[in-house]
C-alpha cells in the first residue's frame, strides 16, 4: 500500500463514521463577520474579554511590528530575547504573585514543556481525566508513569496519592475545564497536593472569571495563555525561579522554538496592562452578566448545550448557523461518545442584544442550555 493509498483510506474511514472537519473561513473582526458572504456573530471564541480587537492592544502590535519586525529570527537562548519578551515576562510573574515566568510559543507548548521537564522516570503524574489535549499529550511524552483520577473527584485522587508513598508526583488539572466550563475543586486538590509534597501543575487558560485559589505552601506552577483572555497569541508559565529557570534549560518546546513575534508579545502586554486596570474589571463584570443570563451560578463563560447525538448537535449547530449565530457542535473524539453538544463561548465584546438573540435562539430550537 502506498502512502496515497494509506491517506485515502484513512479519509474514507473518517468520513464514513460522519466525523470528517474542514476549515471554513470567517472573515471577522472580533465576534462578529461573515461566512460565505453572510453576516454572523460568532459564539465559538476563547476571545473573553474582546481585547484582540481592542485599540491599545492593537496599537501596541504595531509599535512592535515598525520597532522589531515580523519575527523573532530564532529561539531566544540562540539570538537572545527582546526587550519586550522580557518586559512581558516580569508583568505576567506579577499578575500570578510568582517569582518568575517564561513565555512559550502556545499555551499547548507550555504544558508539554513543563509535564516532560518534570515528569521524570522516577516521577508520577496524576491527572484529571477531562484536562485538555496539551496536558494528555505533554503526560505521554513524559518517561513519568501516569495515573488518570475521575473528574473532579478528589476522593480518587486522594488515593492515587497514598498509594505514590513518597514517590516524586506531580498532579495536573484544568482550573476551568475547556468543554464543560465547569471548575476544578481546587481547595481540595491544593490541600491534597500540600499534605502529599506534590508539585501542582494549574492551567489556568480558561479562568477569565477564576477561580484564583490559595496556594501557599504549595509548590505551584501557573500555565497560561496570551490568546484567549489577553487575545493574543503565545503561552506561559509562572512559579518559582528555580523551577523556572529549569525550564529555560531543560524544556524542549522552549529551547528549539523560534521565540514568539514581537507583535504578538507586545499585544499580550497591552492587553495585561488592560486587565488589571478598572477597564479590566468592567470587561469581566460585563461577562459576568453575560454568563448570568444564560446560565446563572455558571462559574465560566463556556456553556455546554447537551445534546447527546452527534447529529442531533450538527443539526442544532446548522440551525443557529442559518439564523446568523455560530455555535460549533462539538462531538467524538473531543468529548466522550454519547455526550455531543454546542459550546456556547461568551465575550465581553458581544452586545447585550446579541446574547438575548442567542438565548432566543436556543429556547426556539428547544435546546435549553443544559450545564453538564
Amino acid at each position: 500500500m502506498t502512502w496515497a493509498e494509506w491517506a485515502e483510506r484513512e479519509r474514507a474511514e473518517i468520513v464514513a463514521s460522519g466525523r470528517w472537519r474542514q476549515i471554513r473561513d470567517f472573515d471577522a473582526v472580533g465576534p462578529r463577520g461573515t461566512i460565505a458572504g453572510r453576516p454572523v456573530v460568532s459564539f465559538a471564541s476563547n476571545d473573553y474579554l474582546g481585547l484582540t480587537e481592542h485599540p491599545a492592544v492593537v496599537a501596541a502590535a504595531h509599535e512592535a511590528l515598525d520597532r522589531w519586525g515580523a519575527g523573532s529570527g530564532s529561539a531566544r537562548l540562540i539570538v537572545g530575547a527582546r526587550p519586550i519578551h522580557s518586559e512581558l515576562e516580569r508583568d505576567l510573574a506579577a499578575w500570578k504573585r510568582c517569582e518568575a515566568a517564561l513565555l512559550f510559543p502556545t499555551g499547548f507548548a507550555a504544558n508539554l514543556g513543563v509535564l516532560t521537564t518534570f515528569g521524570g522516570p522516577d516521577a508520577l503524574i496524576c491527572s484529571d481525566e477531562r484536562n485538555h489535549a496539551s496536558i494528555v499529550d505533554g503526560a505521554r511524552l513524559a518517561h513519568a508513569d501516569v495515573e488518570i483520577y475521575r473528574h473532579a473527584d478528589t476522593d480518587h485522587l486522594a488515593s492515587v496519592l497514598r498509594a505514590a508513598g513518597r514517590r516524586p508526583t506531580i498532579v495536573v488539572s484544568d482550573s476551568v475545564f475547556s468543554m464543560d466550563g465547569d471548575v476544578a475543586p481546587l481547595d481540595t486538590v491544593v490541600e491534597l497536593c500540600r499534605r502529599h509534597r506534590c508539585l501542582l501543575v494549574l492551567d489556568e487558560a480558561h479562568a477569565v472569571l477564576g477561580p484564583d485559589p490559595d496556594v501557599e505552601g504549595v509548590t505551584v506552577l501557573r500555565v497560561g495563555t496570551l490568546s484567549k483572555t489577553l487575545g493574543a497569541l503565545g503561552g506561559f508559565v509562572a512559579g518559582p525561579r528555580a523551577l523556572v529557570e529549569l525550564l529555560v534549560n531543560r524544556a524542549r518546546p522552549f529551547i528549539f522554538t523560534t521565540a514568539s513575534t514581537p507583535a504578538d508579545t507586545a499585544a499580550a502586554a497591552a492587553a495585561l496592562e488592560v486587565l488589571r486596570s478598572g477597564e479590566g474589571d468592567e470587561l469581566r463584570a460585563r461577562l459576568r452578566g453575560y454568563v448570568e443570563r444564560l446560565a446563572p451560578g455558571h462559574p465560566s463563560p463556556i456553556m455546554p448545550v447537551l445534546l447527546g447525538d452527534e447529529q442531533r448537535a450538527l443539526d442544532a449547530s446548522g440551525a443557529l448557523l442559518d439564523l446568523g449565530l455560530l455555535v460549533p457542535a462539538i462531538r467524538p473524539p473531543t468529548v466522550a461518545p454519547g455526550t455531543s453538544r454546542l459550546r456556547v463561548s461568551l465575550s465581553a465584546a458581544h452586545t447585550a442584544a446579541e446574547v438575548e438573540r442567542l438565548a432566543v435562539a436556543l429556547d426556539e430550537l428547544a435546546t435549553p442550555v443544559a450545564v453538564g
